[in-house]
């Protein structure tokens, strides 16, 4: 194997890496077979008590390294040494991608439909979306890795631990990776509620990026400038806006059921 296509391969398994922390979401990880768990953190200063015990015996049981750690090193695993409880671990996630996979593998020839994310920083929602968008079958959601709330426990919560199987392309800039996909022939389309088109009278049939924006804001200038649609979703009874997690679930399914 020649040294670019070693990097290449490394560089795409720690892109499907994504951490947890916690004893329960370490617990139920390690619990779940459909789960690659690649190693377990635990913090020096943990009391051998029922749950670090029970992880170190389903580690053993799935053949999973344990690695230890002074409390400094197990925070920065974690990045959130308040709420970790001494216990991280790495999932290896086969749908988490670095978003350039998309924009070189993007094939307009096969029409798919995607859902990105410009600023959703509220946790709960973007689990919400990642549920809707596993359950609908599109092709997978465009997350930037700054900006939007991180991939933390109170997301897998909330999305019943779709998060583990929904295909999710993370990217560091989103209008960049928009722009890639946009020169690849995708259609880039801004959610807003002032547009004058609506999304059931849309009929494009080419792939498309959906975009939607910051639960207060919606989307940013700098986005919505790179798109060359405006789509509504339309209200009645006085209702101005619906939640971004209702939206997304719309989308998604609208648009699967649309390209199929």
């Amino acid at each position: 194997m020649s040294d670019s296509e070693n990097y290449r391969q490394r560089k795409a398994f720690f892109a499907q890496m994504l951490t947890i922390y916690g004893r329960k979401p370490v617990i139920e990880a390690l619990t779940d077979a459909t789960l690659q768990v690649y190693k377990v953190h635990l913090a020096n200063s943990n009391r051998e008590d029922g749950a670090i015990r029970q992880i170190r015996e389903l580690a053993d049981a799935k053949g999973v390294a344990i690695e230890m750690h002074d409390r400094q090193a197990l925070s920065r695993i974690s990045k959130n040494g308040k709420q970790d409880q001494g216990v991280a671990a790495d999932l290896q996630l086969r749908g988490l991608r670095d978003a350039g996979d998309l924009t070189a593998d993007i094939n307009t020839d096969k029409p798919q439909q995607y859902i990105a994310l410009d600023r959703i920083t509220n946790p709960q929602n973007l689990g919400m979306i990642i549920r809707s968008v596993a359950a609908s079958g599109i092709g997978g959601i465009i997350l930037p890795r700054k900006g939007c709330a991180a991939l933390s426990p109170l997301v897998i919560k909330s999305s019943a631990g779709t998060l583990f199987r929904a295909p999710i392309y993370l990217c560091d800039d989103l209008s960049r990776c928009l722009q890639d996909l946009s020169s690849q022939g995708a259609r880039l389309c801004a959610l807003s509620s002032h547009a004058s088109q609506s999304l059931l009278e849309d009929s494009y049939q080419g792939t498309s990026i959906y975009v939607l924006g910051n639960e207060t804001d919606g989307v940013s200038a700098e986005v919505s400038r790179l798109c060359q649609q405006k789509l509504c979703i339309p209200m009645h009874n006085g209702v101005e806006s619906l939640n971004v997690a209702v939206t997304a679930a719309l989308i998604a399914f609208y648009a699967a059921g649309a390209s199929r």
